[in-house]
């Protein structure tokens, strides 16, 4: 078949060699791909674009896959963000281009939306990708962030909410950066400039005034001793507090400073120092800080402090021991919390005394968002979804808790032919794991069914479903979408996170490799049909699994990976996530890292599966060379007759393609690719 006609690219290699410890030598013969502005890579990555389109064009120009997913992708919602006097949305002038930002005064789906930002205007020659916006606690103005081709550098500007006029304020040199309004001015952070992938250092959190420089902006923190510490921050609905939270990856300890400006010191100062689990300060009420906290509790709390005496702590919610706390918005006198209980999300209304007010329970893996609105507004916004059904609008009363459909949602499939199914397997320890199967109504368990099987597994975070068409797509082709919750993810709480990280990475694969094997046991699928993917986190997961299991998958698609896992730490933010990976400056860390880094346990004459690995030219998260080397070194194998692709998204960064339709061909080569390999014999 025409796909037989696959010639892999032959990239030349230059050793490098380290020694670790005095007696540990590995050899890197791709180095030479890190300089990505060489001419040299620039050239390769010109012969694997031309490698990847001829082979994954062939597989569009024959199928029908773009069309479909489009179909199932058009889609019609309102989904309205209140903020201030205004609600916003997002929006499209047409099919090719990035999201603009409307607003209107009223919460009419059918009243008209006024134009406010469209980055699509604001440069001719970059992409530019709108990240956030925050508006003044008068309604005055708004501030809102974009990003250039991809970046995770930013800027920021201002602009009149009363008629739409951009102020002169404009702010560059952001990175990771919230915004917290203050009066007549807003808290934002900057990190030191460095080359496209240096290492992130030396984060400072400013004020900015309305209407002065930037040069002229006030340092509030900074920590010269530790320029890895890095920074989050609010100002509370009365801008009362600014809380400050420095995070120190290192040593993995959390400390809190705050100011009071209803106090005679208004100067920053200390709160809480030295946790081991993050606490999270979310709003004031009544002069005390109200947090969300895992400290001591494994599925969290929420609970109150007096920020002047500190020790009058009191749980406002218990730990339930079968409910994991995702969420929690405080208002007036109620509090939205959002729970998880066995891939159901459970959201309940307390009173600030701890009663439950209200509760209801969402159907299995469908995820809720949203209950924006002012500190004092009892009618929010809030929308549910799925993998399978875009989101579905609502306002929700927490007074009264009436519940009222803000407009219908409609789509071009009968999303009710598809059903949800949740199981759980045993992992290679004996742990058990829990995983979401999506597919069509009548599922016959023969062993046949092409399977594609998705994890993320790190961070502590806890995966929510969000619409996809691809998997709609993929569905509707008889295929089975799998997703595991394995250890690293949040979804069993601390303990849980903590057994899939650092020195427990393994573990996070064992929970993976166990999916596979139970999908194919239980009659799912078989090895010739499972095809494997996650991003970032779940890049590095599938990629592992496949180089350690290459009889296990058929097909592998890891997406803006980190492959090098003993350079990693070397690049952009690596160095803040030595506590999820481990570090080479320590021996024993060094030598897990060795035991299931990807890049470096390739084997030559080992046949590995068919691979499309995706990465983005100016992912300044991952960087893009770890796909490089990755690709080249597989390539290179003797034993290897199944096709590796490179493909690199330009303009675009850790979040991948931003526009419309290079989202739409994105996923027609990624389910295109996939269902292809998975015909072959």
């Amino acid at each position: 078949m025409w796909a037989q006609e696959y010639h892999p690219v032959l990239t030349k290699e230059i050793a490098v060699v380290d020694t670790f410890y005095q007696q540990y030598v590995v050899e890197d013969d791709f180095r030479w791909l890190e300089d990505v502005e060489s001419e040299a890579t620039k050239n390769w990555v010109k012969l694997q674009d031309k490698l990847s389109n001829k082979y994954l064009s062939r597989i569009t120009n024959t199928s029908n896959v773009l069309n479909d997913i489009k179909k199932y992708r058009h889609t019609e919602y309102e989904l309205f963000i209140k903020k201030g006097k205004y609600y916003f949305t997002y929006g499209y002038y047409n099919r090719q281009a990035n999201p603009a930002l409307y607003y209107q005064t009223t919460s009419n789906p059918n009243m008209e939306s006024d134009l406010l930002v469209d980055p699509n205007f604001i440069s001719g020659s970059d992409q530019v990708m709108l990240k956030g916006y925050w508006v003044s606690k008068d309604s005055e103005l708004l501030v809102y962030q974009f990003s250039r081709n991809g970046s995770d550098w930013a800027e920021a500007k201002v602009v009149s909410l009363e008629n739409g006029n951009h102020l002169k304020d404009h702010l560059t040199g952001l990175r990771f950066s919230s915004i917290a309004w203050l009066g007549d001015g807003f808290f934002y952070s900057t990190y030191n400039l460095t080359d496209q992938f240096g290492k992130a250092v030396g984060q400072k959190v400013f004020y900015h005034k309305i209407g002065t420089k930037q040069e002229e902006d006030k340092l509030v923190f900074e920590r010269k001793n530790n320029p890895s510490s890095h920074f989050s921050y609010i100002t509370t609905h009365n801008e009362r507090f600014f809380v400050l939270t420095e995070t120190n990856e290192k040593i993995g300890k959390y400390n809190i400073f705050y100011i009071d400006y209803e106090s005679d010191e208004k100067n920053i100062r200390p709160l809480l120092i030295g946790f081991h689990q993050a606490i999270y300060v979310l709003e004031s009420h009544e002069g005390k800080l109200i947090a969300q906290s895992f400290y001591h509790a494994n599925n969290g709390v929420i609970f109150e402090f007096d920020p002047v005496s500190r020790s009058s702590w009191r749980a406002i919610t218990p730990e339930y021991s079968d409910a994991l706390l995702l969420n929690v918005i405080p208002f007036a006198d109620r509090i939205v919390a959002v729970y998880q209980s066995d891939q159901q999300q459970i959201i309940s209304v307390f009173d600030y005394t701890g009663k439950v007010l209200h509760s209801f329970k969402l159907p299995l893996a469908w995820s809720i968002h949203g209950f924006n609105g002012e500190y004092s507004d009892e009618e929010l916004f809030f929308y549910y979804t799925s993998y399978t059904v875009p989101p579905i609008v609502y306002k929700f009363n927490i007074i009264n808790f009436t519940k009222k459909l803000n407009k219908q949602t409609i789509v071009t499939f009968d999303f009710e032919k598809i059903e949800y199914e949740s199981v759980e397997y045993l992992s290679k320890d004996g742990t058990k794991v829990s995983m979401t199967l999506v597919h069509k109504k009548g599922l016959k368990l023969d062993g046949k069914n092409p399977t594609l099987l998705k994890t993320y597994g790190g961070f502590g975070i806890v995966s929510q479903p969000s619409f996809d068409p691809g998997i709609v797509y993929f569905v509707k082709k008889g295929g089975i979408f799998a997703y595991a919750n394995i250890r690293g993810g949040g979804d069993k709480g601390v303990e849980w996170t903590n057994a899939g990280k650092g020195d427990n990475k393994q573990n996070s694969f064992d929970d993976f490799i166990a999916a596979a094997e139970f999908l194919i046991e239980k009659k799912y699928t078989n090895s010739e049909k499972l095809a494997i993917t996650g991003a970032s986190n779940g890049g590095l997961v599938v990629a592992a699994s496949a180089i350690q299991r290459p009889d296990l998958f058929k097909v592998v698609i890891p997406v803006v990976a980190p492959l090098d896992m003993l350079r990693f730490e070397q690049f952009s933010v690596g160095h803040f996530h030595l506590d999820e990976y481990g570090t080479v400056t320590d021996s024993l860390s060094f030598l897990k890292l060795l035991a299931y880094s990807p890049y470096h346990n390739i084997k030559e004459k080992v046949n590995y599966p068919a691979m499309l690995v995706i990465t983005s030219e100016n992912d300044d998260r991952v960087p893009p060379f770890n796909s490089y080397k990755f690709v080249a070194s597989l390539q290179r194998g003797k034993g290897q007759a199944n096709p590796i692709l490179l493909k690199v998204e330009k303009d675009s960064g850790h979040s991948g393609s931003s526009t419309y339709s290079s989202s739409m061909e994105w996923k027609a080569d990624f389910y295109g690719f996939i269902l292809n390999e998975l015909k072959k014999k």
